[in-house]
């Protein structure tokens, strides 16, 4: 694990390079703060700070192949390095270390561009080939690791966090408006874009050459979400998801130094834990709980650690709010609200005590359908069949009069949300789930001048393209979770996973995103992963006897916070500064009556306006640059 970064080098005239290249590492020294090294010619600056997890002597980056002609550093594991080494030896290379990290080189030897079919694994890496002058940047299939560019009048810069690419002199910073409107739509940021109008992600499954002044853009992998196979039972499906999940975990577990799990006490992380034990691997576990009975999942997670015999770690948060939040904006770079950052940042903190490496469980509900958004989007057509005098105004009717609460998805949030998309098409209700401000809502909170100038459009659109690839009408819930798997779970969920456990020098794997068993999981019918009621139906049969039932059987409890109490005591005065209306002035962004009025309905018990709040909370953090 580490962070890359690098620039071309023919535009930019009178750079000190050495110079540019160290205070990009020194601004993300914490994702590898073991090592780190630099390349510099003509053409081409580049460098990279390691975390030392595989050949912590001989590891360092950049790596050569054996006549130095092509250089690589990367970001990630590449799980499968032994077998291409193996290959790539029988093909006559000669390897001068024992990184994974090498095989890339050789593997461009072999097989040019297409090298990056090869490998398995989690990474943004950029490799430079200095025969042809070529650059090619590349990010994982399921995009896992982050990897950004910049490019404009001539100059191609990248790195695994955007405060690299800002290290450059003369970066421009204009703000993308049309960013900023679908951050207010989801409180994340959906790939390409950035909050910067220069500055992209590059996106999952794609890499970029660069070559003669010349860039472009491919895509190596996609999934396929009509390739359903119908012939298979139920128990065959079960035995080929839990092999396949053995093995990801199983390649997951390479390391030279010791691993953990982020054990939530959930279906996915139980599992991994309980696998790696299968395997004779000696677990330790860590698990972070909330003093709001509603949010603390410790007990489950400690249930299944005394299971499985691990060495288990964990804190009840106790946090000081205001200190946390402050010690997160920064490792975003852009406006990003999912609150759900500090339980991880926290349980990333505690791990670093006793591991560098730990695997969680993130994926699984995408690929096998774990939400509760999911059911609902189900019973929505059964919904659609009631009478409509009683569907339109009945219902919604009773449903507005229910008292707001502020405990973890309450009753009467599920409610409106549900009656709130319940009419609509498949995907427009599913996106109405998700969406933080809708288009009217953006309206009244964006000011007129920058609303106008931000491309506005629906955002549902983000999803809606990738839902309609293929044909939707073969299997409308696999398109769903084919749409989330393309945007919420790279942008919003890896994102989160990603920057909090790198906050802390720590390298987190996810066995779910293996991309074998993620094509496995696209393969099965969505019948069989939202069977009836029953989410992640498939799933649980195929860790029935491996997982304790009382895991397998429980409600989906997500990884959040108390954010809605928070804001009416622990985050009160702080929240209430930022978002005051001299401050929403600076911003000259926000109708600051409007904000005022989302805060006051939320402390006043009219709405729980929490993930709103949130949302404008770390948006005016980041303009007005007031954190810490």
């Amino acid at each position: 694990m580490c962070g890359i970064f690098g620039f071309t080098t023919e535009n930019t005239p009178g750079f000190d390079r050495q110079v540019i290249l160290e205070k990009m590492c020194d601004s993300i020294r914490y994702r590898g703060p073991d090592d780190e090294g630099y390349y510099i010619d003509d053409n081409i600056s580049l460098g990279m700070c390691r975390l030392s997890i595989i050949d912590l002597d001989t590891g360092q980056q950049p790596i050569f192949n054996e006549d130095r002609s092509v250089l690589v550093v990367c970001n990630g594991e590449i799980y499968n390095f032994r077998e291409i080494r193996d290959e790539m030896e029988k093909k006559g290379h000669k390897f001068h270390t024992s990184t994974d990290v090498e095989v890339i080189a050789h593997l461009y030897e072999e097989y040019g561009n297409d090298f990056i079919k090869k490998l398995d694994g989690m990474f943004g890496l950029a490799l430079w080939d200095i025969n042809k002058k070529k650059l090619i940047l590349a990010r994982d299939r399921m995009g896992i690791k982050p990897l950004f560019y910049y490019e404009k009048d001539g100059v191609l810069a990248f790195g695994s966090e955007i405060k690299t690419i800002m290290k450059i002199p003369g970066i421009d910073d204009l703000m993308d408006t049309t960013a900023l409107y679908d951050y207010f739509s989801y409180n994340y940021i959906p790939a390409p874009r950035s909050i910067y109008s220069h500055i992209k992600k590059l996106l999952p499954g794609h890499y970029i050459v660069y070559e003669n002044g010349k860039t472009s853009i491919n895509k190596y992998w996609s999934l396929d979400p009509d390739l359903i196979n119908y012939s298979r039972s139920e128990g065959e499906w079960a035995e080929l998801i839990y092999s396949a999940l053995k093995g990801a975990v199983r390649s997951h577990l390479v390391s030279d130094v010791p691993l953990g799990v982020l054990l939530s006490g959930g279906i996915d992380s139980t599992a991994i834990t309980a696998i790696m034990t299968r395997m004779n691997v000696p677990v330790r576990t860590f698990s972070i709980g909330f003093q709001e009975k509603s949010f603390n999942e410790l007990e489950y997670a400690r249930l299944a650690a005394e299971k499985y015999g691990c060495e288990h770690h964990e804190e009840v948060a106790r946090p000081d709010a205001v200190s946390l939040i402050n010690e997160i904006t920064g490792h975003f770079d852009e406006p990003y609200a999912d609150s759900s950052a500090l339980p991880v940042y926290l349980v990333s903190k505690l791990a670093r005590k006793n591991v560098k490496v730990v695997l969680s469980g993130e994926g699984s509900d995408e690929i096998f359908a774990g939400y509760m958004t999911y059911d609902a989007d189900m019973l929505a057509e059964k919904y659609q069949k009631i009478p409509g005098v009683v569907r339109n105004k009945i219902l919604p009717g009773i449903v507005n009069l229910l008292p707001v609460s502020t405990k973890k998805v309450s009753f009467d949030y599920k409610a409106r949300r549900f009656i709130r998309g319940a009419n609509q098409d498949l995907i427009t209700r599913h996106y109405l789930w998700k969406v933080i401000f809708d288009e009217d809502e953006k309206r009244k909170l964006i000011l007129p001048d920058v609303y106008e100038n931000s491309y506005p459009r629906d955002s549902i659109e983000v999803f809606k393209k990738i839902y309609n690839r293929g044909n939707p009408s073969t299997d409308p819930l696999n398109h769903i979770l084919y749409a989330d798997t393309g945007v919420y779970l790279p942008d919003d969920l890896l994102t989160k996973v990603d920057r909090m456990s790198m906050a802390h020098s720590i390298e987190s794997r996810v066995p779910f995103l293996d991309h074998h068993l993620v094509e496995l999981a696209f393969s099965i019918p969505s019948n069989l992963k939202l069977k009836g009621r029953i989410k992640k139906y498939i799933l649980k049969k195929a860790l029935r006897g491996i997982v304790p039932d009382r895991i397998l059987n429980r409600k989906k409890a997500g990884f959040s916070i108390p954010a809605g109490k928070w804001f009416k005591n622990e985050l009160k005065e702080f929240a209430g500064e930022i978002l005051s209306i001299s401050n929403i002035k600076k911003t000259g962004v926000l109708n600051p009556d409007y904000v005022r009025k989302i805060w006051n309905d939320h402390q006043e018990g009219k709405s729980e306006n929490s993930r709103q709040i949130w949302g404008l909370m770390m948006f005016n953090l980041w303009k007005l640059g007031m954190r810490k």
